[in-house]
């Protein structure tokens, strides 16, 4: 005999009961308790019993809807489909699938969609109501069709502006307001008259598709050339070269949604791919020098990369407080090198990567040694790049600074060291 199904998790539009299946409203005639946020609560008048309202501490909410839900059947009244972005997933984790029956309505992305006349199957979806927008910019390099649920503080004219600001402007909008309801508005923007627009209401969903029909998806793996960015002079030469870049990025496991450390950020070369690889994570790009810093904020705004922090200041003490890290790149140490490496090993989390990039022959006895100490024994690699560069009417090769890589695991539950 299957569980009884105690609580109904009903998605509503903002045309109220209109578009309620009659198993929604047979649901809701037959519940002793209504829970849902005042916009909701409001479209049924007429309800007899309990009213809980979603607001604040939703889990003390649903602890006290998992109370009532022992003894009378329980209506949990959402937007659109509730498992979209939506509360529905905390109702089902706090109560347990077997006992939630899931009555979900279109979502405002899909009405968006279909307002605008627009296919949906090829977008990326991303919600910034209530959360942060860090990253946002990033996220929408790879994509060519992207719809965002807003809110009051990432309003579609704030991130207009953030888009302009940052040289992402061939894009058609639309601002889909009030999707079902009496007050329903969709309009069309580019992002300028968009970043202008002063009007739009707080329900809406932002709808971004590239403008550019030949546009295509930059490469997974950035590889850029150094002369890419700005760089500190005469120090020139002191920027990770992108064959450098390229192993050390891959030694560190970089994930979609991985914090890292870049420690002696100089550039921010590394940051930025890293961040490029991990459009959902968040990249802190530690430097001392301040003249390094500012070229880092600078290269940051030219590639409109949002999701690296920079921190000024010297490792290990810039590291106190930050976020811990899946994984670690060292490109500068400034003589603390072994202090850098018991911080970095003690906060990283278990599984995650540190790669160093050492080349004068005291860090890397200074590596191997810290690394040793800890039981751990590195991967090691020595690379030696020579280019080819023009010589009159002929090409000649032209050899790099050799570097050391050194890759190493922090041990995960098994103990297991790659």
């Amino acid at each position: 005999m299957s569980p009884r199904r105690a609580i109904t998790l009903i998605g509503i539009g903002d045309d109220g009961c209109a578009s309620l299946t009659s198993r929604a409203v047979n649901a809701v005639m037959k519940a002793g308790v209504l829970v849902g946020g005042e916009r909701h609560l409001e479209f049924f008048p007429q309800f007899q019993g309990e009213k809980i309202v979603l607001e604040g501490g939703v889990a003390s909410v649903l602890d006290r809807v998992a109370e009532l839900a022992e003894e009378q059947n329980v209506c949990v009244v959402a937007s659109g489909d509730p498992l979209f972005f939506g509360i529905g997933s905390l109702v089902i984790k706090r109560m347990g699938a077997e006992h939630v029956e899931v009555l979900p309505q279109p979502s405002s992305m899909q009405w968006a969609f279909a307002r605008a006349g627009l296919k949906w199957d090829d977008a990326a979806f991303v919600s910034l109501h209530g959360r942060s927008s860090e990253g946002f910019l990033t996220r929408l390099k790879s994509q060519a069709k992207v719809a965002i649920f807003t809110d009051d503080k990432n309003s579609p004219s704030v991130l207009a502006q953030r888009m302009i600001e940052q040289g992402e402007t061939a894009w058609e909008a639309w601002v889909c307001e009030s999707l079902g309801g009496p007050d329903e508005r969709v309009r069309r923007f580019d992002v300028a008259a968009l970043a202008a627009c002063q009007d739009i209401g707080p329900l809406n969903v932002l709808l971004l598709v590239r403008s550019d029909p030949s546009w295509r998806v930059p490469a997974t793996i950035p590889f850029l050339h150094e002369d890419q960015f700005a760089k500190r002079m005469p120090k020139k030469g002191l920027i990770t070269k992108r064959e450098v870049r390229l192993l050390s990025l891959a030694a560190m496991g970089i994930r979609p949604d991985s914090v890292v450390w870049d420690i002696g950020a100089g550039s921010g070369s590394v940051s930025i791919e890293a961040a490029l690889l991990a459009p959902k994570g968040l990249v802190y790009a530690i430097e001392v020098d301040p003249e390094g810093v500012e070229i880092c904020r600078d290269n940051l705004l030219a590639h409109a990369v949002d999701n690296v922090r920079v921190i000024a200041g010297r490792a290990p003490e810039a590291l106190t407080g930050l976020e811990a890290p899946d994984a670690v790149f060292i490109g500068g140490s400034k003589g603390s090198m072994e202090e850098i490496i018991e911080v970095v090993m003690d906060r990283l989390q278990p599984g995650g990567r540190l790669v160093v990039n050492a080349i004068t022959l005291e860090n890397v006895a200074e590596t191997y040694q810290s690394l040793r100490k800890r039981g751990l024994v590195p991967d090691v690699t020595l690379l030696q790049v020579s280019r080819a560069e023009p010589l009159a009417h002929y090409l000649r090769y032209e050899s790099l600074n050799p570097i050391q890589i050194f890759a190493v695991e922090k041990p995960g539950q098994t103990g297991a060291v790659a």
